[in-house]
């Protein structure tokens, strides 16, 4: 599909589906979108402004070409729990600023040397798995929603259950719906599901009503300390690695290659752009996010407008306070029978990037490779300790990285 072809069905979408779609991925984004800032002792409206401020920039640096809404980024969870009782939280907003400008940085190398060095050092043995790691090492976050072991007043029978039947009502929407019921399964099943909770009595209502209508998010100033940016710098490098990823596997869901148009270095730079800005108002990181990704993968709603919409929608909800509430009163078995979904949609995207490449995964060479990619990935492994553990989808980039570039090449490969 071409840029003009996506853009001319994009065109042909009423004002209401493109709303109802927007409101949709936001609903997919927010659990993980507000779990970042409770871990972290962030506020989570503020998570709420400025995942839509920094979606926004993306989409005003890249030209609203790619459809992905960014927002609280998983990696940074870690790095800013030390970097918070090390330092306190206006320094390590300070870091996490600078850890940003080191995105820009290295958008301008990209922009400078091109993208053709990428091909070279991210060829689909690598990429492949490294999106499989992104959806499946989330998996356990999924699961542990989807059976209420992140929820406290509900049990592993009520968990499953609702968990089960939104997961049910998502894939009957996705595979039978039809029209505009085939555009928002994941919506069906959240509201499907909320609805049951509530005839069960699982639903905690003491948020909406100690809310207030309009409420100011609680935001808080950073200030720079050496000892805190030089910390939280090195953590810029895994996150970038994954943007690349989560370009690649958009793009593969698309049929786009979105390192050539809009560019790589404007991806980057959007995302630098991003988590700057989230940093300057008191917010956690930003990062394309994988869940959104996987909801695009479902819905085929690869107009990028969609995801401005979620924006405008998510900053609206921060100064909201009563239906910011009400959003964190769906239970997380409810989103966690559709993260199921969601997380594997990415690993399948990550499959079908090894499979169009066309490559023997058996031979020696890509088979070590794939290998150590999903295992250190996938298993927990990890290098370093205390305030600089490399980990998860980091490692398993880098790993992938490395072997690609040290192991000798098949003849047809050079």
């Amino acid at each position: 599909m071409s840029n003009q072809t996506a853009a001319a069905q994009a065109s042909v979408d009423s004002p209401l589906k493109t709303l109802l779609t927007g409101a949709q991925m936001l609903f997919v984004a927010f659990g993980a979108l507000v779990l970042v800032p409770l871990l972290t002792g962030l506020d989570p409206n503020v998570a709420l402004f400025t995942a839509g401020i920094g979606t926004l920039i993306f989409h005003g640096v890249t030209r609203v070409t790619v459809p992905v809404f960014l927002a609280s980024s998983f990696a940074f969870i870690a790095p800013i729990q030390g970097s918070v009782a090390s330092f306190g939280v206006s320094a390590t907003l300070g870091g996490l600023m600078v850890a940003g400008l080191v995105y820009v940085a290295i958008s301008q190398v990209v922009r400078l040397k091109g993208t053709g060095w990428l091909h070279r050092l991210l060829p689909p043995v690598v990429v492949g798995p490294v999106i499989m790691v992104i959806g499946l090492a989330l998996a356990p976050v999924a699961v542990e929603m989807a059976t209420g072991q992140t929820s406290d007043n509900i049990g592993y029978g009520p968990a499953i259950f609702l968990s089960m039947v939104s997961l049910l009502v998502t894939l009957i929407l996705a595979v039978f719906g039809r029209g505009l019921l085939r555009l928002i399964p994941i919506m069906g099943g959240i509201v499907t599901g909320y609805l049951l909770a509530l005839l069960m009595g699982v639903v905690d209502f003491s948020p909406v009503q100690e809310a207030a209508w309009l409420a100011l998010p609680s935001f808080t100033a950073p200030s720079f300390h050496w000892a805190a940016i030089l910390f939280m710098i090195p953590v810029a490098i895994a996150p970038a690695v994954e943007h690349i990823g989560d370009m690649v596997a958009i793009g593969s869901v698309t049929r786009q290659n979105y390192l050539e148009t809009p560019g790589l270095h404007r991806t980057l730079l959007g995302d630098g752009l991003a988590t700057t800005a989230a940093a300057l108002f008191g917010g956690p990181p930003n990062t394309t996010y994988s869940e959104v990704t996987g909801a695009v993968t479902l819905t085929r709603a690869f107009d990028p407008r969609i995801m401005v919409v979620a924006a405008v929608i998510a900053i609206v909800l921060a100064f909201v306070g009563k239906l910011g509430a009400l959003l964190q009163t769906i239970p997380g078995p409810v989103m966690g029978g559709i993260m199921t979904l969601l997380f594997g949609s990415i690993a399948v995207v990550g499959m079908n990037t090894l499979v169009r490449a066309g490559k023997p995964l058996t031979a020696p060479r890509n088979l070590v490779v794939v290998s150590l990619v999903l295992v250190f990935g996938i298993g927990g492994m990890q290098f370093g300790g205390g305030h600089f553990t490399l980990q998860g989808v980091s490692l398993a980039a880098l790993v992938g990285i490395l072997l690609n570039w040290v192991l000798p090449r098949d003849e047809e490969d050079e």
